[in-house]
């Protein structure tokens, strides 16, 4: 998962401008650059080679061998993946705290982009490359912030456990084993993940905020099935899976789970109803007065920018029906995915779904993801963050977000460790928003103050 903001006019801005004698911003582009040229796409294997190479930075600057790992282990079937793991060891005055990223990338065909995806490109002031957003700029930007503080002689007050991820984009195996077996993670207080917050601003220069992820919905799959004994198409029968389903598909279209607020819920429309005019805002203000008022929550749910964030959403996906042009089908099949509110179970929403879809209609789940739960506001790290923020731009609002995707951050919401998704970076809104996309890019600004933004929050919870 990766999110983004914005920023436009501001980078012409001599304010703005990147100091040209600064060794971390310097080491943190030659970092980028080489992580964004192996390529570390499901299947290919080289996940492990990066893990091990993002490792040997640490070792160069001082950690012990013993406080680097990469583990091994297998993501999606078929696929042996790696994950990094390193400790910082502290004075144990305070509980370990964990920082976050992930080393894969989706796929990226050469022929769909202006550049190679995997070869780093510097352009017009943006870095290009698959992972310049999604998320590699975030390991980059935890390890040099890490190595920064490392060599200037700070000492943490607590243990700080970096976990770099190698198959968050498939099957998110190493967050689950993290969070549920590895003995590293066992009495961690909480994460800070750089898969999540971020900001930006509109191109006349408008701070549209920056995010911090305290929440994100549960992922789940299901199948709806309809079975008949099928015969020939020269004589139809009343019934028809392929009609059945159809029918179900088309109500599940246009239904409306109830909407619910929560905590990060309330306090992002909070936030946006203080800038946003006309009907959405007398919407967003008419639903934090009444969160009964399911009227004013379409309204927001029918808003591009805002949907998913009144409710659970579940759409139809994938479909497939008969099996012959000239016979009636025995079968015909779609598979639903939903996007579940924390704090609801998947069995709940399969027990909804099957009402929807009727009797003549098989609703099954597919996949066992647990539940998945909101981290608290933490006032300190709110503060943290905020403050970072602020110290680059003032003026920027912090808005706490409830993701629609997913992340690693869940599998340790799940088992009682709080995260929140705190980076630094922004881009361009809508011309950045090209993670997973054609073109993926970073504006060189933003990774250097995401380097900064790490050191400040790193030396703030652990000092």
């Amino acid at each position: 998962m990766r999110k983004i903001i914005a920023l436009g006019a501001l980078l012409a801005t001599p304010a703005l401008a990147t100091p040209a004698n600064n060794q971390w911003h310097a080491k943190a582009r030659d970092l980028l650059k080489h992580a964004i040229e192996v390529l570390t796409v499901k299947g290919r294997g080289h996940v492990p080679e990066l893990a091990r190479w993002f490792g040997e930075q640490f070792k160069a600057a001082g950690w012990a061998d013993s406080d680097i790992k990469v583990v091994s282990y297998e993501g999606a079937p078929g696929d042996q993946t790696a994950a990094l793991v390193v400790r910082w060891p502290g004075s144990g005055k305070a509980k370990p705290i964990m920082l976050m990223a992930h080393l894969d990338v989706v796929e990226a065909k050469r022929d769909d982009w202006t550049t190679d995806p995997f070869v780093f490109v510097e352009k017009d002031g943006y870095y290009y490359g698959r992972g310049t957003t999604d998320i590699k700029q975030g390991a980059v930007a935890v390890t040099t912030a890490l190595l920064e503080l490392k060599a200037n002689g700070f000492k943490p007050k607590r243990d700080i456990i970096v976990l770099f991820t190698g198959d968050e984009e498939t099957a998110g195996n190493g967050a689950q084993l993290a969070a549920t077996k590895w003995a590293d993670f066992k009495g961690v207080e909480y994460g800070l993940n750089a898969d999540g917050g971020g900001g930006g601003f509109r191109p006349d220069g408008t701070p549209l905020g920056f995010s911090i992820d305290t929440a994100e919905k549960t992922y789940a799959d299901y199948t709806f099935s309809v079975r008949d004994s099928g015969g020939h198409s020269s004589k139809p029968k009343p019934f028809n899976p392929i009609t059945e389903l159809s029918s179900a598909l088309v109500r599940l279209g246009a239904y409306r789970f109830e909407p619910a607020l929560n905590e990060t819920s309330r306090a992002y429309f909070q936030e946006r109803q203080k800038s946003e005019k006309g009907p959405l805002g007398d919407a967003m203000r008419a639903w934090l007065a009444n969160p009964n008022d399911g009227r004013a929550a379409d309204v927001i749910e029918a808003d591009p920018g805002e949907v998913g964030l009144t409710r659970t959403r579940c759409v139809a996906t994938m479909l497939n029906g008969g099996h012959a042009p000239n016979a009636l089908p025995q079968l015909a099949q779609a598979t639903v995915n939903c996007r579940i509110l924390p704090g609801v179970t998947p069995d709940a929403i399969r027990d909804e779904l099957q009402k929807i879809a009727g009797d003549k209609v098989q609703v099954t789940r597919l996949d066992q993801n647990a539940t998945s739960f909101a981290s608290p506001l933490r006032p300190d790290i709110m503060k943290t963050y905020t403050d970072s923020i602020h110290a680059m731009f003032p003026n920027a609002p912090v808005i706490p977000t409830m993701a629609a995707g997913a992340s690693d951050a869940r599998p340790f919401r799940v088992a009682g460790v709080p995260v929140y998704g705190v980076d630094g970076s922004w881009g361009l809104v809508p011309d950045d928003m090209r993670a997973h996309g054609r073109d993926e890019r970073l504006p060189v600004k933003a990774l250097d103050d995401d380097v900064d933004h790490w050191v400040r929050m790193i030396t703030t919870v652990a000092k």
